[in-house]
């Protein structure tokens, strides 16, 4: 393989090498001498280049270069297309590659940059020196002395001086000739393994000094290139007497190795020759052949006697590792021996390593100026180190003596780059020392350093920073304007522009506050009132001056201080409250609210009632009004007075208001029967009444006003005294008038004394009174016997008001169907007749005995049993009463005048009592005004009874209203009525216990003759038989009253 293809191959092979870090190698070879501007090769498109286009680059590609400092740049690298000239400043291999005087390559080496750091890369390009035949070979010397015995053999060889080309293989030197021979010599060529061409002169004929003792010829030289290029020089023969034996060396090769810090006189090797010849012919002269060269010949000397070899000045291995030395051993004769001693210089550690920076980035002054922004692995130098010194001596580890955000990072065998570790930050260092320190591995280590010096360019990076991240301010309101507030300031790390400050308000700021741009005072322009706006919050912005401006801002809390600058405001200029009459003393009236926009002391609010104080009282602090007095409306129906309010501040503000209150009836009074005049009064009705006449008339009043007294009249239930039956409806009573009118024709089986309850109500609110009273009825054509009638009216006080005097007694005509039904059945009569009878039979007692079912479960009034029925009878009243069913009994005991004509009367009244203990004593009965007379008889003594059922039964008027409940009123005997207890407050209980003695007191003119006394019921009689006094807790008690 020729020299061309060894290079294409090798080419070949380094060009497919990466190394780390992405690190690359590419060769080229080059011829030197070349002029400027040949182009080189392409280094984008030779690396393959290819460009990500998701990769944004910060700057175009580039190729940049890196050289020493004090470099002659031998090659050019365009930075946008990476093509690669020559410069003007021409490669000489032979200056390049000093020294190298073989076949060996000679390569020139420099490293590029590819920018920017998103696809940084570092190319190292060697460029293999190719030699070109510029240099002609040369002689030492222009004229080269033989000297040749005389009696020297035809074909013997003598040696003649080798000439030097710098140039290399085939522009080396190629042949030798003679030029102007004679006869007597030739010229031959011999090649040495090492590829040097040795000229010999060969004898060809003998020589006889005596006939002539010099020849003169020319010497030529010549080397292979293309054209080739030749020198020449004189060669003299001189022909000297006989010398029969040359010395011989014991070793015509040697090799020794001696240490490069070997002192001077240090023996390097100890040649040994010898001669056959005898005498002045034995001795024996050594020297180094001139084709040592100088330098060599510097470094070492021999002894021309002995043949000892020393070194004559310090080795240094670094600059010639390998010295050959050719010993010439003479003994006076024309042919010397030759003998070759290669001395190897071995390595100490005698070379500290050096640092070679190269740098990517520009330098400014010596230094490197770098952006605090530079991303991490920004390249900055690349560094080389090298050490002169071999194995491990050589060997030499870089690194930096102290922690920066820097590093060396191996690209190449003792090639680093330094570059960015961590970010940068130009408020925290400015500036940087990089020592970057390279030791070797000897015992001692050599250590050299080298300093980088790099300054941090300030970026704007720091926005403006504000003490705290809220401002809190206040301010009294009603200020003056352009009031300053406070002077806000920020600060910024950055330096210069990007330091310099500017305030602004926030979009978010109101109108009427401004900030110094440049200072950052903050200042009001309005005058500020509190009650429109007590607190302001917006941002204050710090923006700084760099490039790209970035800014920070801070909330701003103000408060604006309270002033006492508001009175007192009323909800309302004018107050009016409406109370019942039946309001408590100290009852809640209304409520007075007052507001005063200020706050704090300036907000509180003192109440209190200028006129009025004697009856009403208000509360200072929350403006609720009480009564001090109890209200009647028919004695007063309103007050007026005026209340102040003041506030808390200094001085302080007050205002005022009127204050009417007007008192509302309330229904505390129940009617009062005023027609007809007694219990025991009646009105006659003639037979001959027509239907639509008006028998009689009820007239009723009340003491309340508005739906309070209007009344409404109603019949509770009608009996026929006298034939102990119920009526079929024969009267009825317009509930406006009280008129009392006859509905249908008077037949015989109507006349007799009927009795009507007639109930009087008003349509109060929340809750309706009410009055019963007696209405008696004649009907008859005449009054013929008055004791008759007086009997019927002590029969008609005596039967319960809900109930028939019948009801429990088996009628004669009903005694005679009994009779005639047990007369057919005992008889011849048909079964047909027997269901007829009985059929016609319950007809007839069907009537009965819903009245008495109705009387009995739900009926407002329930008639007591009489003291003469049977116990037969009794059973059966018990069987139609409910089981469940337990009354209270109320004994009215009534001791009657010493009249004959009158008896003792016991009666007995069951009815249970509800009481509801949180209203008791609602309303104060005993107000209630009296119609009555004092001397009207007593409607007690009327009611006997000793039967154990009740005398009358509880019946809600209606399934939600209050349940009502009625007892008998005393009443004079002239003016006698049966009036109902309905309101709550007509009751009192003196303890909690639901067994405990409770009293009751109704309206209308009771006279209590005797004492009332209870008995506690066993049981509590269901809550859906309604209350006595209003809705709550259900008690039931036994109330026995003796009159």
């Amino acid at each position: 393989m020729d020299l061309a293809s060894q290079s294409q191959a090798l080419v070949v092979l380094l060009a497919c090498v990466v190394l780390i870090c992405k690190a690359q190698e590419r060769d080229y070879i080059v011829k030197e001498e070349q002029p400027e501007n040949v182009r080189i090769g392409n280094l984008r498109r030779d690396l393959d280049l290819n460009l990500d286009p998701n990769i944004r680059l910060s700057s175009p590609l580039q190729f940049k270069p890196v050289y020493k400092t004090g470099d002659v740049p031998l090659v050019r690298v365009e930075a946008n297309t990476g093509e690669i000239f020559t410069t003007n400043h021409r490669i000489d291999r032979e200056k390049l590659c000093s020294g190298v005087f073989t076949e060996k390559r000679c390569y020139y080496e420099i490293e590029v940059a590819v920018l920017p750091d998103e696809i940084f890369r570092l190319v190292k390009i060697r460029f293999l020196i190719e030699d070109v035949n510029d240099n002609a070979p040369l002689f030492q010397s222009t004229v080269i002395n033989i000297s040749i015995p005389e009696n020297t053999a035809i074909n013997t060889r003598y040696p003649v001086p080798s000439a030097f080309d710098p140039d290399v293989g085939i522009n080396g030197i190629q042949h030798y000739e003679l030029v102007k021979s004679v006869s007597e010599f030739g010229l031959d060529i011999i090649e040495t393994p090492e590829g040097d061409k040795w000229p010999q002169l060969i004898v060809q004929q003998n020589l006889d000094r005596e006939q002539k003792d010099t020849f003169v010829m020319k010497i030529k030289v010549e080397d292979g290139g293309n054209p080739p290029k030749s020198s020449t020089a004189i060669l003299q023969v001189t022909i000297s007497d006989v010398n029969d034996n040359r010395p011989i060396f014991k070793d015509s090769e040697l090799e020794v190795s001696v240490p490069e810090n070997a002192p001077m006189g240090t023996s390097v090797a100890q040649l040994h020759a010898t001669d056959a010849d005898l005498g002045s012919n034995a001795q024996i002269h050594f020297a180094f052949s001139n084709q040592v060269s100088s330098s060599t010949k510097r470094h070492f000397a021999i002894n021309s006697s002995t043949g000892l070899i020393t070194v004559k000045q310090p080795l240094d291995r670094e600059v010639t590792p390998v010295h050959k030395l050719i010993v010439l051993a003479s003994d006076g004769s024309s042919t010397p021996s030759r003998a070759t001693v290669i001395v190897n210089v071995t390595d100490v550690n005698d070379n500290v390593p050096s640092i070679d920076t190269r740098y990517i980035i520009n330098l400014v002054n010596g230094t490197v100026l770098l952006s605090e922004n530079a991303p991490l692995n920004t390249k900055i130098a690349l560094i080389t180190v090298t050490d002169k010194d071999a194995d491990l001596y050589g060997k030499v580890a870089c690194y930096t003596d102290h922690d920066v955000p820097f590093r060396l990072k191996p690209v190449f065998n003792d090639q680093f780059l330094l570059e960015t570790a961590a970010p940068l930050d130009y408020e925290t260092t400015r500036e940087y020392a990089i020592k970057i320190v390279a030791s070797d591995r000897g015992t001692p280590p050599l250590n050299t350093s080298a300093m980088v010096l790099i300054k941090i360019k300030d970026e704007n990076d720091n926005a403006p920073i504000f003490p705290q991240p809220e401002i809190q301010l206040s301010i009294p309101e009603n200020n003056d304007p352009s009031t300053q507030l406070i002077k806000i300031s920020a600060t910024d790390a950055d330096s210069g522009h990007n330091a310099e400050i500017i305030y602004a308000l926030g979009p978010d700021a109101p109108d009427g506050f401004n900030i110094d741009r440049r200072s950052g005072i903050l200042s009001v322009g309005k005058r500020l009132d509190r009650e429109k706006q007590e607190r302001y919050s917006f941002t204050v912005i710090a923006r700084d001056n760099g490039s790209t401006s970035l800014q920070s801002n801070v909330t701003v809390r103000l408060i604006v201080q309270d002033l006492n600058d508001n009175s007192p405001a009323f909800t309302h200029p004018e107050y009016n409250f409406y109370v019942p009459e039946n309001l408590p003393l100290y009852g809640t009236v209304g409520l007075i609210t007052v507001t005063d926009a200020d706050a704090g002391d300036n907000a509180v609010i003192t109440l209190s009632i200028l006129n009025g104080k004697d009856n009403f009282i208000i509360d200072p602090q929350t403006g609720v009004i009480k009564p001090n007095i109890t209200f009647d409306r028919e004695q007063q129906s309103s007050y007026t007075f005026m209340v102040k309010a003041v506030d808390g501040g200094q001085p302080p503000s007050s205002s005022y208001a009127k204050v009417t209150i007007n008192v509302v009836d309330v229904n505390d009074n129940r009617p009062v029967f005023v027609s007809p005049s007694s219990n025991y009064s009646y009105d006659l009705v003639r037979t001959t009444t027509a239907p639509g006449a008006v028998v009689t008339r009820v007239f009723a009043i009340d003491n309340d006003t508005g739906m309070n007294a209007e009344l409404q009249y109603s019949i509770l239930s009608s009996i026929i005294i006298t034939s102990r039956v119920s009526p079929r409806g024969l009267f009825a009573i317009n509930k406006t008038t009280g008129n009392i009118t006859l509905q249908e024709k008077i037949v015989t089986a109507d006349q007799g004394l009927h009795r009507l309850v007639v109930k009087v109500k008003d349509l109060g609110q929340p809750e309706s009174l009410h009055a019963i009273a007696l209405i008696h009825l004649f009907v008859n054509d005449t009054v013929s016997n008055a004791t008759f009638i007086q009997e019927q009216l002590r029969k008609s006080m005596e039967t319960p008001l809900d109930r028939n005097i019948g009801d429990s007694e088996v009628t004669p005509q009903a005694n005679g169907y009994v009779i005639v039904v047990i007369a057919i059945i005992a008889g011849t009569m048909t079964v047909i007749l027997v269901i007829f009878v009985t059929a016609l039979v319950r007809c007839r007692q069907t009537p009965r005995h819903k009245v008495v079912q109705k009387g009995k479960q739900s009926g407002e009034w329930v008639s007591p049993n009489q003291e003469n029925r049977q116990i037969k009878k009794k059973k059966k009243r018990k069987k139609r009463s409910p089981k469940s069913l337990l009354l209270n009994f109320v004994t009215i005991d009534e001791s009657k005048p010493d009249d004959p004509t009158h008896e003792h009367v016991n009666g007995t009244l069951d009815l249970p009592v509800e009481l509801e203990e949180q209203t008791m004593g609602k309303y104060n009965w005993a107000t209630t005004p009296t119609t009555f007379k004092p001397d009207s008889p007593d409607l007690a003594k009327h009611y006997k009874s000793a039967s154990p059922q009740p005398t009358f039964q509880i019946k809600p008027e209606t399934p939600v209203a209050p349940k009502k409940h009625h007892v008998i009123q005393e009443l004079p005997l002239d003016n006698t009525f049966v009036v109902g207890c309905d309101s709550l407050s007509k009751c009192s209980s003196t303890s909690s216990d639901p067994y405990s003695v409770s009293e009751c007191s109704c309206q209308g003119g009771f006279k209590t003759t005797g004492q009332i006394t209870t008995r506690q019921e066993m049981a509590l009689k269901p809550p859906h038989y309604g209350t006595l006094c209003g809705t709550g807790t259900a008690r039931s008690h036994r109330i026995k009253i003796n009159l």
